[in-house]
């Protein structure tokens, strides 16, 4: 998870444009009530990620889940003794994407240490993890079921990896140990989905995708106020060697990307504290299939029935809640959700933050 990411994609409310050779920062106020919210707290994690490092080598060898989610702790430990004010505050771990991973184990080993009474304790009251790849198998299988439902692959392509790739839905219950998703077949069908979606954005299948050519000086470069584009514009952005030196980071190339499930501790999360996962409907990467087919392993019932939820008198997804686990959908959206929607973004966050389901039809 990197930060500088994290404020133009995964939050939104830092912009970059893009005119005429020149990358520029942008603070968006479109929606000035998401600062009063929450604060938030950034933290790039594990070692090595956006401007993060160490000065031990080893932190980039002896790596994984469960190293990041100690480390993560070592660090809000070490920020709550700085900043002594805001140890009795609530606390509210959010990601997306992989942060299916880190952040249910993040959350599963603070509830774990703060049993130990002689350390600080942490005030953690929930999680919220966006279009989460939660289940290697389970995530796999509903992305290429979801480009089908999508008109993006054909009926054959689609028959193929369900035929060879061992994703029956009582494997994704039991997880049988020999369900075999890696045989010659299913490699071939499953390289045949991606070759047969063509050039588009899996991130946003509706989405433009980035062409920078096509783009006339004085364009923004956006349909419908997302703009394909963006990523290359904070990996420009970023690589600037003046914003490097005023973000005191250490002088280095920016990227923005560095167990096979979470479910079980997923499973416990939902019974101590608030748990929400999240799908931006238009995601192919990890898409809304993904998160229903991860929840259905978890067999919850149904505490409160699908229904419409509303943002500024339109539909703004749609949400289920289980028993310990709240499920909702934005619609419209792509993989990072307020990148597309920051609107109905913050009127889903601030229900979560709020404990209750995001509002329904307002009175006509």
């Amino acid at each position: 998870m990197n930060m500088h990411g994290a404020m133009v994609h995964e939050i939104s409310f830092l912009g970059l444009t893009s005119s005429q050779s020149q990358i520029h920062l942008d603070i968006l106020l479109k929606h000035p009530s998401k600062f009063a919210v929450a604060n938030v707290l950034f933290l790039e994690s594990p070692a090595g990620v956006g401007f993060s490092y160490s000065k031990n080598s080893s932190d980039y060898t002896v790596v994984g889940d469960k190293r990041t989610a100690e480390d993560s702790y070592v660090f809000l430990l070490s920020w709550l003794e700085r900043f002594p004010q805001y140890k009795t505050r609530d606390l509210f771990i959010t990601g997306e994407s992989y942060a299916g991973h880190y952040v249910p184990q993040l959350a599963s080993y603070i509830l774990s240490r703060n049993k130990s009474t002689y350390r600080t304790i942490i005030n953690l009251k929930g999680i919220a993890i966006g279009n989460a790849w939660i289940d290697d198998d389970i995530c796999t299988k509903g992305l290429f079921d979801y480009l089908w439902t999508h008109a993006l692959n054909s009926d054959e392509t689609n028959e193929g990896i369900n035929k060879y790739c061992n994703f029956a839905s009582e494997d994704l219950v039991t997880k049988k140990a020999d369900a075999d998703t890696t045989t010659d077949q299913c490699n071939k069908y499953q390289s045949q989905g991606t070759t047969e979606m063509g050039d588009i954005d899996l991130y946003g299948i509706y989405a433009p995708i980035c062409n920078l050519s096509a783009i006339k000086p004085g364009s923004d470069g956006n349909v419908l106020n997302f703009d394909p584009c963006s990523d290359t514009h904070v990996e420009s952005y970023l690589n600037l060697a003046t914003v490097q030196a005023a973000l005191h980071a250490k002088a280095t190339k920016w990227t923005g990307c560095s167990p096979k499930s979470t479910l079980p501790e997923i499973r416990h999360l939902a019974k101590v504290i608030r748990v929400w996962i999240y799908s931006g409907d238009t995601d192919g990467r990890v898409p809304v299939t993904s998160s229903r087919y991860a929840i259905k392993t978890l067999q919850l019932p149904v505490e409160t029935a699908w229904q419409s939820w509303y943002s500024e008198s339109e539909v703004g997804g749609y949400v289920v809640g289980y028993n310990g686990v709240v499920f909702t959908t934005v619609r419209g959206a792509g993989h990072m959700v307020p990148s597309y929607q920051p609107a109905r973004a913050l009127t889903m966050i601030t229900s979560f933050l709020q404990g209750k389901l995001p509002p329904g039809r307002p009175p006509s």
